[in-house]
């Protein structure tokens, strides 16, 4: 099925003769005789496909049902992966902090009294194994949170879905033990 275009006058001729197969996937160009691979135009808006859906990198391609519920499965697992991450991350630094301090000064009260603020400072050192781990795990955040977000920009409705629930099911299994911290010695003004 030959694609018309009202602004195809712009593209390169290979682009001009991109088909599409009848479920609406990615388009392809014909061989043009450069070789023996597809080129694959990328797709701008959401669909619900698994024929020609390149993921991540070029060899990988999705061609079947049961890979895109493989890939989805993957996708799903990663996303829940990211938030445990997240998570965990948290966990270690609270856990590994060093240097507290506690600063006290005297504030004026609404009365004519005078009150106590106390402000608590957290430090870690910055030549210390835990500060290296930390590091090396927000590297391994940085890059899965990229590629969940190359996922999803792939505009596939099933690998949107899974990246979406990945991360809705991570969230619900490790962040209700996140702690939240409130200091007692706080006021509202």
């Amino acid at each position: 099925i030959k694609m018309s275009n009202p602004h195809s006058h712009h593209m390169n001729p290979t682009m001009q003769s991109a088909v599409s197969d009848h479920h609406g996937d990615h388009m392809t160009s014909p061989d043009t005789g450069h070789g023996d691979h597809m080129m694959m135009m990328m797709q701008m808006t959401f669909y619900f496909g698994y024929k020609n859906v390149e993921l991540l990198f070029a060899g990988l391609v999705i061609n079947t049902p049961g890979e895109m519920v493989g890939a989805c499965i993957g996708v799903f697992l990663l996303a829940v992966f990211y938030e445990g991450l997240k998570i965990g991350r948290e966990f270690l630094l609270r856990r590994n902090q060093v240097n507290v301090r506690y600063n006290s000064m005297p504030v004026p009260g609404a009365d004519g009294t005078v009150l106590m603020e106390t402000h608590k400072t957290v430090g870690s050192r910055m030549l210390s194994l835990a500060h290296l781990f930390q590091t090396f795990l927000h590297i391994v955040q940085v890059v899965v949170s990229y590629f969940l977000m190359l996922v999803f920009m792939t505009y596939n409705g099933y690998l949107c879905i899974a990246v979406a629930a990945g991360a809705g099911f991570g969230y619900f299994l490790f962040s209700w033990k996140k702690a939240v911290v409130v200091d007692i010695t706080e006021h509202c003004h």
